[in-house]
């Protein structure tokens, strides 16, 4: 049976790097992708990881830790456009492609050693198509499984190759620190460290029933890992699950008709990614953060799927106006779920207001199929609604995001 030949291929530092290649006064400084003052780190620069700084942090601490911190707001279009073009490489050397984000992909390359030369020479490939096209770098991990291989990408970050060949996984397994392993949170080391477990040999020689009693099911995993073995396949083409957009407001508020604003903006996000991606919806969810940091999620299922910018804002606005607000929000973001493809048949109302043309009515796609056309060919900015106008000089979209 033919060993797997699994590459991960991460992009180095993907948001900043693509904000530092679009603009040449950034090289070389410390930059961080993210929302305002009250937002966090989405992407640092490998200048403000010297710092200290990552992403989730709170951008207020960034600030504090570099003075000469720059900071930028994120552009997702942009970046949602040079992950395409990396993925297309991607495809070129592999059918069996499978995107994890934005910025990282695992390829699965047995048997293309006739076309591209020994695992290292098709990696060195794909790294140098990537930074000609697209000016950017990215550290590549090879190995016979994908956990390996994702822990092989980030070991000799930005711009790295590691391979971990067959012959080398069992000791570089049983050596393996625990907390270097995929899913071992703080949680999961705190429960390890007490048990005396530092690294995969450890666990190796550890009571397996003791381990799953003290971590659940994720014990059975760590197990299996412990001894080289993951038969996940590279599974190509994964179903998109949903689709969401989230802000952390420039100041804490109850003022609905703000909030409404906002959601009516992510909305027309939301809806314009389901278009890209062909499907629609028929869920839609609303998340609220509170002041005190609370978190609420609402969400309403409708009879028949949708990906009109209307519909699923006035959803959302039924959910806002059902809440009750005790506390100002701090961060309020819209999402879409339980996904069908675009070419599932819709039963359209036969009933309704023949004065109102009702919310997932097909014409309301058709305006932002409009839009979408004039956005594509002159940015994103040239058409507005009027009630939009001024709002996104006062609040930019958070790192806060899931």
């Amino acid at each position: 049976m033919t060993t797997p030949t699994i590459l991960h291929v991460d992009m180095d530092a993907f948001f900043a790097s693509v904000e530092q290649r679009d603009d040449p006064a950034l090289r070389g400084k410390c930059v961080v992708v993210g929302g305002s003052h009250r937002g966090v780190v989405a992407a640092a620069s490998y200048e403000a990881r010297k710092f200290g700084i990552h992403s989730a942090m709170p951008i207020f601490q960034a600030r504090q830790r570099c003075a000469q911190l720059v900071i930028v707001a994120p552009k997702k279009g942009r970046y949602s456009s040079v992950s395409r073009q990396i993925m297309a490489i991607l495809n070129d050397y592999s059918p069996l492609v499978e995107p994890l984000s934005i910025d990282e992909a695992f390829v699965d390359i047995t048997g293309c050693g006739r076309l591209y030369g020994t695992p290292r020479e098709t990696a060195r490939r794909i790294k140098q198509r990537i930074q000609h096209e697209t000016e950017l770098t990215c550290s590549v991990g090879i190995a016979p499984c994908k956990f390996l291989a994702k822990i092989a990408s980030d070991m000799d970050k930005p711009d790295g190759l590691t391979e971990i060949t067959p012959g080398q996984a069992a000791e570089f397994v049983r050596m393996l620190p625990a907390e270097k392993v995929p899913g071992v949170g703080r949680r999961a080391q705190a429960i390890l460290a007490g048990l005396g477990i530092r690294t995969l040999g450890d666990v190796q020689a550890f009571d397996p029933a003791l381990l799953v009693r003290r971590l659940g099911k994720f014990g059975h995993r760590l197990i299996k890992l412990a001894q080289g073995r993951d038969d996940r396949p590279v599974t190509p083409d994964s179903e998109v699950k949903s689709v969401s957009s989230e802000l952390t407001l420039a100041e804490n508020t109850k003022d609905t008709t703000v909030l409404a604003a906002h959601l009516l903006a992510q909305a027309e996000t939301v809806a314009r990614q389901l278009r890209r991606d062909g499907v629609q919806a028929r869920t839609i969810y609303l998340k609220l953060k509170t002041a005190n940091f609370q978190q609420f999620t609402r969400c309403h299922t409708l009879a028949r799927p949708v990906r009109s910018s209307e519909a699923i804002y006035r959803t959302a606005l039924s959910l806002l106006n059902a809440f009750s607000l005790n506390q100002p929000v701090r961060l309020v973001g819209l999402g879409a779920g339980n996904l069908l493809s675009a070419s599932h048949p819709v039963q359209q109302s036969l009933f309704g207001d023949a004065l109102q043309t009702p919310p997932d009515h097909p014409r309301w796609e058709k305006v932002d199929r409009a839009v979408d056309a004039i956005a594509d060919r002159y940015g994103a900015s040239t058409v507005i609604r009027g009630t939009l106008s001024g709002r996104h000089k006062h609040n930019k979209p958070s790192g806060d995001a899931g």
